[in-house]
């Protein structure tokens, strides 16, 4: 039986390409054509075997050479093939290397056969001792600056009904008016003494008290006030318009042989809850005014003048 040629196991090409434990079937570009070259030409070799031996005349003749030349034609081949089993498939620089020197080589350069940097980790609970005692407070630091205004908080509940108010003036008349009058003389004492009337000669709307001696504002505005006494022999007259509790005008007259009319007039400008009333001074020397039951010495009047809303 002739050789085949082509039955040419491609493991034995490249022992390098073993070492490195290539897949099996894995030829270089430059052996896979050396060895097709190689295979058409013993093709060529074969066909032109078979037609010898087909031909039955010259195999008669030639069967003595047929088979030394096959003898000598198979040695030849086994030669080539060892000769063709192991070709350069590295230049020069890269000559094969150790399995384990390659593997590691790759794997520093891989990323994926990278090894993994181990860093000890310490666990801090097996070193934290025991809990300390509570220090001492320390200095307070200075106010921080103020900060931005907040937003507007959320409206509050409702409160609850308030009490009914007294009833209002069904219809407030800007005018004012009084004019009272004192039948009683009156002394002076360690104190102040309020001056009160007993004679209502005018009062528009009861605005001025007859009780306290008062005048009370219920429309504001600009008033105008007159007080008229009658001083006492050899006594002196001391005396205060007052508003609210303010002294806003006196009324003096000194000691004589003769009585005498005295009279006090300012204008005022009230708001309403003002109180208008005259006060008669402490002294150490006698102080007093002088009346009768029969005639009025003693007079105090006051009307408005313009009220603050028309």
């Amino acid at each position: 039986m002739l050789w085949n040629p082509l039955q040419i196991n491609p493991k034995m090409f490249c022992k390098q390409c073993e070492q490195r434990k290539l897949p099996v079937g894995h030829l270089h570009k430059a052996v896979n054509n050396r060895v097709l070259e190689d295979a058409a030409k013993m093709k060529e070799r074969y066909h032109l075997l078979a037609q010898l031996k087909m031909s039955s005349v010259l195999l008669m003749l030639l069967l003595s050479t047929v088979n030394a030349g096959t003898l000598l034609e198979k040695g030849s081949l086994r030669r080539e093939a060892q000769r063709l089993s192991c070709v350069r498939c590295c230049g020069p620089s890269e000559e094969p290397v150790s399995v384990a020197s390659s593997r590691s080589t790759r794997m520093s350069y891989d990323p994926t056969y990278s090894v993994p940097k181990v860093q000890p980790t310490i666990d801090i609970t097996i070193l934290k001792g025991e809990k300390g005692d509570v220090g001492e407070k320390g200095i307070t630091g200075g106010a921080g600056k103020a900060g931005e205004r907040g937003l507007r908080g959320y409206n509050g509940r409702k409160g609850q009904k308030g009490q009914v108010g007294p009833p209002g003036n069904s219809c407030k008349l800007h005018y004012a008016a009084f004019s009272v009058g004192r039948r009683k003389p009156l002394h002076s004492s360690d104190y102040f003494q309020h001056v009160t009337f007993d004679t209502e000669l005018v009062n528009l709307y009861k605005h001025f008290s007859m009780f306290t001696g008062k005048f009370f504002c219920y429309v504001p505005g600009i008033y105008f006030f007159n007080l008229n006494v009658h001083t006492w022999n050899f006594k002196e007259t001391y005396l205060h318009v007052m508003k609210n509790n303010k002294e806003v005008a006196i009324l003096y007259a000194q000691p004589s042989d003769r009585s005498i009319m005295q009279s006090q007039s300012l204008m005022l400008e009230l708001q309403e809850g003002d109180e208008v009333w005259v006060r008669m001074f402490k002294r150490e020397r006698e102080n007093g005014i002088y009346s009768e039951e029969s005639d009025i010495y003693i007079t105090f009047n006051g009307h408005l003048i313009k009220p603050a809303i028309e």
